[in-house]
């Protein structure tokens, strides 16, 4: 193991709280419990922040597969702090197949993808149409975080709404995309619920997140209500 990899194993280990452990991994059911360390999301990041510019950081991120969930997590807090668009798709193409679980998956969010979304698409076509889970995953949140705004692309929509997947995570993504893009864009979206575009689990799991929100008026709520399939 190289130097930096050991260094940083051991400041995870030395930032250990077990009743955490215990908590991420009844929350994480698909990862044995044995593969937490059992470090909270606020000190992950201040150990991203510590090494974010050593001179060795790249070893770390070379160094796949990790064996402890924090140690991947941690791989995505680095990788989100990387300011060259090319670099961070490089090493997000070599990390992705390596990620396991939807909690690691959802704290990547690279900074560079803000001022990047014009070649963003590209790459998140490609990650959509994987065949690994958590790579999909990843490709659809990146489509909520960067396509339901200033630079919303019902193209987007379409291309979620025609996943068929017998994944879990997968499709919980897919509902907690559609009802995001309910909240933000109703007008364009609420066509792909009263058209039954998506499959039945996503479609009522849409409705259920998207009438939980606090953003979806009352009436849009009864109305959503009535789709359900």
């Amino acid at each position: 193991m190289k130097k930096i990899c050991k260094e940083i194993r051991d400041t995870l280990l030395k930032n250990q709280d077990l009743k955490y452990r215990d908590f991420s991994a009844k929350l994480t059911p698909t990862i044995d419990k044995d593969l937490f360390i059992g470090v909270r999301v606020p000190k992950l990041r201040e150990i991203a922040k510590q090494y974010k510019s050593h001179e060795k950081v790249n070893d770390f991120l070379e160094d796949l597969p990790h064996k402890y969930v924090e140690e991947n997590t941690l791989h995505g807090l680095l990788l989100s702090e990387l300011k060259d668009y090319d670099i961070v798709v490089e090493k997000l193409n070599a990390f992705l197949p390596y990620v396991d679980n939807w909690a690691t998956c959802d704290i990547i969010s690279p900074k560079v993808f803000k001022k990047s979304r014009a070649q963003l698409k590209n790459d998140i076509n490609r990650w959509v149409a994987s065949k690994e889970t958590y790579t999909i995953r990843f490709g659809i949140e990146m489509i909520m975080t960067h396509y339901l705004d200033e630079d919303f692309d019902c193209s987007f929509a379409t291309k979620v709404a025609k996943l068929r997947s017998q994944e879990y995570y997968v499709n919980m993504m897919k509902a907690w995309y559609f009802a995001t893009a309910l909240a933000k864009q109703w007008d364009a979206i609420i066509p792909f619920i009263e058209k039954k575009k998506l499959d039945k689990w996503s479609h009522n799991k849409s409705i259920q997140k998207a009438r939980e929100s606090y953003r979806i008026t009352p009436e849009q709520k009864e109305y959503l209500k009535s789709l359900k399939i």
